[in-house]
């Protein structure tokens, strides 16, 4: 088991309140993913649950249990850091027992336990290898088999993909993902890069300032953002905003598009604007359009678009995709 309750979590350094006050719920086996720019709180609040920093105010349970004043070692919980923390003189073999030896457990019970954590993650033919024999990826995979084997009630990510290139990143996202279907067990992954949140997540916790401002899965953080700083964190490119008499139109102070949901047409449309820089990535082209009253908007189009730097266009918002928002920042919808 698994689940988590954070009630009225405050974290304090000082008179500074990194963490004000929070309330969550993730349940036994979800995978909740905690995403905000750098500086939001979201290592922070992963810390105060792994019980490496001290609350402030509230309580922290873990299975019904209050483990607030609880050392690491009783909460049941193992951390994944964004640096390997790999013993570079020991075996891959030897780095994922270490946790098993320095509990004591029988060496047969430490090798069926190494043995099942090695074939789960594909290392099985480098467990006589040594940390720099190895690739970043598989480095990696070796610091998560050594929390593997704890059997752990939950598995915690503190950005662990951050040291790779983009090609093993995306490659790992997958990896992970495949192994909570397999072990089913709760995993909290923190990470500033909301594609890794939207690919990987149940659940998202989008974090500002040590707040929550939303709590959903991706599709509804998508879908229907609460107000315009997660319309703006969530998406990739990010939602298009339009405030002055544009918005008064639809009774709003801001309204959002998001840029695959503007249809572009060199005949007729809604807004005439001014093709500017265009990024082409084969399958898409993002292109920046400056539209008279309106400003810069970013437009999603096919790859095969043929429009040039200069050309005008018409954009046009497709029906029931515009998202509405008041003088606060608070969707109307």
């Amino acid at each position: 088991m698994g689940k988590i309750t954070l009630r009225n979590v405050a974290k304090r350094f000082g008179e500074v309140a990194v963490i004000p006050d929070i309330n969550l719920d993730i349940e036994d086996g979800e995978f909740v993913v905690f995403v905000g720019p750098s500086g939001c709180g979201k290592s922070t609040l992963l810390r105060l649950i792994a019980g490496l920093e001290d609350v402030s105010d509230g309580t922290i349970e873990i299975d019904g249990v209050n483990a607030t004043d609880l050392p690491p070692a009783k909460r049941g919980l193992a951390m994944v850091f964004q640096s390997y923390a790999l013993y570079p003189h020991m075996t891959v073999r030897k780095n994922i027992a270490f946790p098993l030896k320095m509990a004591g457990l029988d060496p047969a019970e430490i090798e069926r336990k190494v043995d099942g954590a090695a074939k789960v993650l594909n290392l099985s033919n480098y467990l006589e290898r040594r940390p720099g024999q190895l690739s970043g990826g598989q480095r990696q995979r070796v610091a998560i088999g050594r929390a593997i084997v704890r059997e752990p009630k939950a598995f915690l990510f503190d950005e662990p993909l951050s040291n790779l290139d983009a090609a093993l990143r995306v490659n790992m996202r997958i990896e992970i993902s495949e192994l909570h279907q397999t072990l089913k067990t709760t995993m909290i992954y923190v990470t500033h890069d909301q594609v890794e949140a939207m690919t990987m997540a149940d659940k998202i916790v989008v974090l500002n300032a040590g707040r929550i401002e939303q709590v959903g899965s991706p599709l509804e953080l998508y879908r229907r953002p609460a107000n315009l700083f997660v319309a703006g964190f969530i998406g990739s490119p990010k939602m298009n905003f339009i405030e002055g008499s544009e918005a008064k139109l639809h009774n709003a102070a801001t309204i959002g598009i998001r840029p695959e949901h503007i249809d572009l047409s060199t005949s007729a449309g809604t807004w005439k604007g001014t093709v500017g820089m265009s990024e082409h990535l084969g399958s898409d082209t993002f292109m920046r359009v400056t539209v008279e009253g309106l400003g810069m908007l970013t437009v999603r189009a096919s790859g095969e678009v043929s429009v040039q730097q200069g050309d005008t266009v018409w954009l046009t918002p497709q029906d029931g995709k515009l998202h509405h928002f008041d003088a606060n920042g608070k969707s109307l919808a």
